[in-house]
């Protein structure tokens, strides 16, 4: 029986190259290192260059991606961008990264569900995919989420960082267990007044700042996080058990934490990269994964757990056999 399903061959990711620690951070901000660490886990932070965009940033993680795929912008049927960032209001940040990978006759578009963009846009591509839409998409989370801060607001300008992370996705038949398993998206949004921007074209015509109730969204995230994760296991027929690498939205290392000790799982069997990329938004899962991928920790086979929450409020998980059968 013919058993198409949809592979994660590939990823590629990539951040500024400015580097803006907690020290430095504290020169012109009310705040210090001991400070940050304590309530967030995070030490440093990469920040988009001055003439630096989203999709310069999505360019550099695709072309990895691609590569590490072995593969040319010709090759992709579809290209999602999931940012709150983009460069333009319209067009689509994703139709400039078509023109700049030469992809010609992929479809392409963003879409903005915030830090839970990524497994959005995994969903989106699954479905497409899955529907005869073409054969491989290059789902891309990327942020310039700096451009969005209150540098006086030490309560939120200290968590985000830029950086864009990419990943290939192929349809293959007779692909047995591999590829995505299941992928589950909620929202809410009775919640969207404790995590916000105060902006917008058609509210007062401003880019807007980051606004956030910390407590409200912490108590959310361990619970919706918790029970997606729990979701997703029950869709795939997993159990947490069958996890090897839980692959969080890095937004706060209690947050990670929280989920790890939920899901019974090691914590050497946890991606944690938030000390050094701060908060990416939609970038935070596929730099992640990049990074386990690129270090030799996640490797063809491994059974991946993704989930995130971002204001809306927006959240899902996603469960991904990673690579190809051999």
């Amino acid at each position: 029986m013919n058993n198409q399903r949809v592979l994660m061959t590939a990823v590629g990711s990539y951040l500024p190259a400015n580097v803006v620690t907690n020290e430095v951070l504290s020169s012109f901000v009310d705040t210090d290192d001991a400070w940050i660490r304590r309530r967030t886990g995070i030490a440093q932070r990469h920040l988009v260059a001055e003439g630096e965009t989203t999709a310069d940033l999505a360019c550099n993680a695709a072309a990895k991606a691609l590569a590490n795929a072995g593969l040319t912008g010709d090759d992709i049927d579809i290209i999602i961008i999931a940012t709150t960032t983009p460069d333009n209001t319209f067009p689509s940040t994703a139709t400039k990264l078509q023109h700049m990978i030469e992809a010609k006759d992929a479809i392409a578009f963003d879409i903005q569900a915030v830090c839970a963009g990524f497994v959005y846009a995994l969903d989106i591509a699954d479905a497409m995919l899955q529907s005869g839409r073409g054969r491989r998409a290059l789902v891309v989370g990327a942020e310039s989420f700096s451009k969005l801060l209150d540098w006086e607001d030490r309560t939120t300008c200290v968590l985000f960082g830029d950086g864009a992370g990419a990943v290939v996705l192929e349809l293959a038949d007779d692909a047995g267990d591999w590829g995505i398993c299941s992928s589950v998206l909620h929202s809410d949004g009775a919640y969207r007044d404790i995590l916000y921007v105060d902006g917008g074209p058609s509210s007062n015509v401003s880019v807007g700042h980051v606004r956030m109730e910390g407590k409200e969204v912490f108590r959310h995230a361990v619970e919706k996080l918790a029970s997606v994760m729990d979701e997703a296991l029950s869709a795939a027929n997993m159990q947490a058990r069958d996890i090897d690498w839980l692959v969080p939205h890095q937004a706060n290392v209690r947050i990670i934490d929280a989920m790890q000790k939920k899901m019974d799982l090691p914590s050497d069997r946890v991606v944690r990269t938030v000390e050094q990329h701060a908060n990416t938004s939609a970038a935070s899962i596929p730099l992640a994964l990049s990074a386990a991928v690129d270090d030799g920790r996640i490797k063809n086979g491994d059974v991946l757990a993704m989930e995130a929450i971002g204001g809306g409020l927006v959240w899902g998980a996603a469960l991904v056999k990673f690579g190809r059968p051999s």
